[in-house]
């Protein structure tokens, strides 16, 4: 399958020539360098609204006008940013309101970035004014290729303009009924009963924070306010250049925002890619970020997204800023590649003189000439992706998914029972992500709202929440013949965290799966239950769910404590399909064998027939296939046909020795 917004890979990063505005003979020496390191994109305007507007009504264009032009004169593209993520001193002067006020009730000072009232209406009038002159000036001007909103939306505020917005979307949310609120929250306890929208203000530490609903409601209101901020910055780009792709760069797995449903308003969905490679754990950082890569691709049903940002060596706000290994950035890049990105771009291009980023990484230093060893493998880099038109837009169909859930996220972090100390959602989808990937298998990860169809097997790890009509989907799509796995606080509460009446799993599901989960043993850190399942022994930590079976088939047992004997793992036929039961969590390779057996069963194939070694990944990409070794040692690979190196233009075949940090891509 196939969606282009562009003919070749963009490379490219934050350029920020505004802050060279008194040495322009940088600027031409930054064009210079951008054509030697195989750059042909530059992400431009980021941050400089002080710069594009120095005053109220007073704008300087005559900078961003010369780049413009001798970007295009260098054969280098634009994408323009807005500049809301960043308002100039006056504007928050002038305008207090459009700064942020804290959980504590006070107001932020100017300063920093994302410091704006996403409701305030002057800044949503600001900011739509100045995307409008940017979108008329730059309309026609053949370097534009993209529009960039903002940077990296987040935060929240808790002015009072977003207390009455938010008790608006509640209104709206309950069908302003306030007893459909009140029923919803389970007001009657702690005599929280409501009866009035004017009694509601937003969770905080010194207020209301122990409804849990309230704090979903919150998390969804934010989420939305975050959209609707969008929606109002690029309504003068639709309009004015309707031709013009737009997106904005998404931080990884960040909670404030629903990034699935974010993801529907954007044109591509593009995100910044941070591992913190050669800590010890690469292995486990390149399944993390795999993992990552496909939920930013999923969630456009496989359509290509952009790596909009990534360091080319260090970042600079860890606690210790470790230089990576002198391949790994360019391994780390052809990751994102193989995973269906069709940009590799740095933050940042030119590292700036001051600032709080003045040690992060960029491809040119502070010693501003090429003779570096980042500058040289940022270069070689660009001439691979130069090799690598033919993959761009290609997108290739998974049979298997994982459900992470963003409001899933929210419900799992508010809850309070079992263990509350050891609880974290993304690893648990990430390590039943990792059996597939090692073995070259391609994974979707989805919404629990998503499409099921064409999927021979889902995994929903850790699925506590379900949405209005999630539970109808699962039972619809296993009588239907799919294969789905839960694991343990399966279908607990509903979208509102109230809990299911008539046990647990929610509903029919307990038909369907053929358990019905009691109770839930909490296990301290020093504490460890054991599971018998395909004559091995597993342990057991953190939660176990006592689960009886109603009919299905008792694939495992607990081996310890007064449930000793009670089924762990089971299996129920129903309809066409079949659904398993995980009732525990463990961390050794229980998650691995059970896979392995899935695969087997359900006949799962991986895209290719290479075989590899341990932390040696194999990803296919339309036609192309990516060999990566993220192992900290040479690694054989055995190719299962003839294939053409594409890199270095020559014939492979049989095994093949892939040195540390290198990657082969063959067709």
């Amino acid at each position: 399958m196939e969606k282009k917004f562009f003919d070749k890979i963009i490379h490219g990063g934050d350029y920020n020539p505004d802050q060279w505005i008194d040495t322009p003979e940088i600027w031409d020496e930054d064009m210079r360098l951008m054509k030697l390191a195989n750059i042909n994109s530059a992400t431009v305007g980021i941050f400089s609204w002080s710069m594009i507007e120095p005053e109220e009504g007073v704008y300087n264009f005559g900078w961003l006008d010369t780049m413009m032009d001798k970007m295009h004169e260098n054969g280098i593209s634009v994408i323009l940013a807005t500049p809301s993520g960043a308002r100039p001193a006056w504007l928050s002067q002038k305008y207090p309101e459009v700064l942020r006020v804290e959980e504590t009730g006070i107001r932020n000072e100017y300063g920093v970035r994302h410091n704006h009232c996403l409701t305030s209406p002057v800044y949503r009038e600001k900011v739509r004014n100045i995307n409008r002159i940017l979108a008329e000036r730059y309309k026609d001007h053949p370097a534009l290729k993209m529009w960039h909103i903002s940077n990296e939306y987040g935060g929240e505020c808790h002015c009072e303009k977003c207390q009455e917005a938010y008790r608006d979307w509640l209104k709206e949310y309950y069908n302003n009924d306030i007893d459909a609120l009140n029923r919803s929250w389970w007001n009657g306890f702690w005599s929280h009963r409501l009866n009035d929208w004017s009694q509601i203000n937003s969770p905080k530490f010194r207020g209301e924070n122990h409804v849990t609903a309230m704090k979903l409601t919150w998390n969804r209101f934010v989420s939305d306010s975050h959209i609707s901020f969008y929606e109002n910055e690029i309504a003068p780009l639709r309009e004015i250049t309707p031709d013009i792709p737009i997106t904005t760069n998404l931080m990884r797995m960040y909670g404030g925002i629903d990034y699935q449903k974010f993801a529907k308003k954007l044109d591509l969905v593009s995100w910044d890619n941070y591992p913190g490679w050669d800590r010890g754990d690469n292995d486990w950082q390149a399944v993390e970020t795999a993992f990552v890569h496909d939920t930013f691709r999923s969630m456009k049903n496989g359509q290509p997204f952009f790596m909009m940002e990534s360091t080319p060596s260090q970042v600079n706000w860890h606690d210790i800023n470790k230089l990576p290994r002198a391949e790994m950035q360019n391994l780390s890049s052809i990751q994102a590649v193989a995973h269906g990105a069709d940009s590799v771009q740095y933050f940042q291009w030119r590292k700036g003189r001051g600032g709080h980023e003045k040690f992060h990484g960029a491809v040119v230093d502070h010693c501003g000439h090429e003779n570096t060893r980042v500058f040289k493998g940022i270069s070689k880099l660009g001439s691979v992706l130069s090799k690598l038109d033919k993959v761009v837009g290609k997108y290739s169909t998974a049979k298997v998914a994982v459900i992470y859930d963003w409001e899933n996220s929210w419900a799992v972090k508010h809850f309070c029972g079992y263990n509350n100390l050891r609880r974290d959602y993304l690893q648990e989808c990430i390590k039943w992500y990792k059996p597939f990937y090692e073995r070259g298998i391609t994974v979707d990860i989805i919404a629990m709202d998503a499409d099921y169809s064409g999927y021979d097997l889902i995994i929903a790890p850790f699925l506590y929440m379900l949405k209005d009509k999630t539970a109808d989907r699962i039972e619809s799509y296993i009588a239907s013949g799919g294969n789905f796995v839960a694991s343990y606080l399966f279908a607990m509460v509903d979208k509102d965290d109230l809990c299911f009446l008539g046990g647990f799993p929610a509903g029919n599901l307990k038909e369907v799966f053929g358990v019905w989960n009691e109770e839930t043993d909490a296990l301290p850190a020093d504490i460890k239950n054991k599971v018998s399942a395909f004559g091995k022994e597993y342990d057991v930590d953190h939660v176990c769910d006592i689960i009886h079976s109603t009919g299905a088939t008792v694939l495992g047992t607990y081996q310890k404590d007064f449930y000793k004997g009670e089924p762990s793992l089971t299996c129920n036929s129903y309809g066409k399909g079949k659904a398993w039961y995980v009732a525990f969590r463990n961390d050794d390779d229980f998650a691995d064998d059970f896979c392995r057996k899935l695969i087997t069963e359900i006949d799962i194939k991986p895209d290719t027939g290479i075989i590899t070694e341990k932390d040696v990944f194999v990803r296919k990409r339309g036609d192309t296939v990516f060999v990566m070794n993220f192992s900290d040692s040479d690694t054989g690979v055995l190719l299962d046909k003839e294939y053409t190196d594409i890199v270095n233009g020559v014939t492979l075949s049989g095994e093949v020795t892939l040195p540390v940090c290198s990657y082969l891509i063959l067709e």
